[in-house]
């Protein structure tokens, strides 16, 4: 069994679709560790705000299975998949790190964004802080200690319980 995290966001509808996504996780893996939502500006375009957060759940699934189910959910929520990386999207869930797991093939682990963007990493810290990076050594909470830009992270009360089987 291992541990996985997934970072989820939406900016079109993204209560809707951040319930959604939690409640799809919950039925296919079990309950869900989950961080606080964050409300964050549109990185590397213009756009309207975010909603992200990091989940944490234990599995036997094997990387490829799982960055299917995530696309998979993506999908069912109406997903559009364009050749711009950074646009809006009704939701984007990614693989972080499956264990210990290095992989330099789609999909890459771990995800390079975890030592990039506040919004990954707060999250993160804020259910594994302990945790270690797999290539990086240092933990998630040395990491958020030394990061420079908190990329306008805003915690906002949105309460996913009944989504998580709770």
């Amino acid at each position: 069994m291992n541990r996985a995290y997934l970072s989820i966001g939406s900016n079109i509808e993204p209560e809707r679709h951040v319930r959604a996504a939690v409640a799809a996780l919950n039925e296919r893996f079990g309950p869900l560790t989950l961080s606080p939502v964050y409300q964050t500006r549109a990185v590397g375009f213009d756009g309207d705000d975010f909603y992200n957060l990091v989940v944490g759940l234990d599995t036997d699934t094997a990387v490829d299975q799982l960055a299917a189910a995530c696309r998979e959910i993506e999908t069912e929520q109406g997903r559009q998949r364009t050749d711009r990386r950074f646009s809006a999207r009704t939701l984007d869930i990614d693989l972080l790190t499956l264990g210990n797991i290095i992989r330099d093939d789609v999909p890459i682990l771990p995800r390079d964004e975890i030592l990039k963007y506040a919004f990954v990493l707060k999250p993160l810290v804020d259910i594994a802080p302990d945790e270690r990076h797999p290539l990086d050594g240092r933990r998630y909470a040395d990491i958020w200690a030394s990061f420079e830009d908190d990329d306008g992270l805003k915690p906002i009360a949105l309460d996913l319980s009944a989504e998580n089987g709770g």
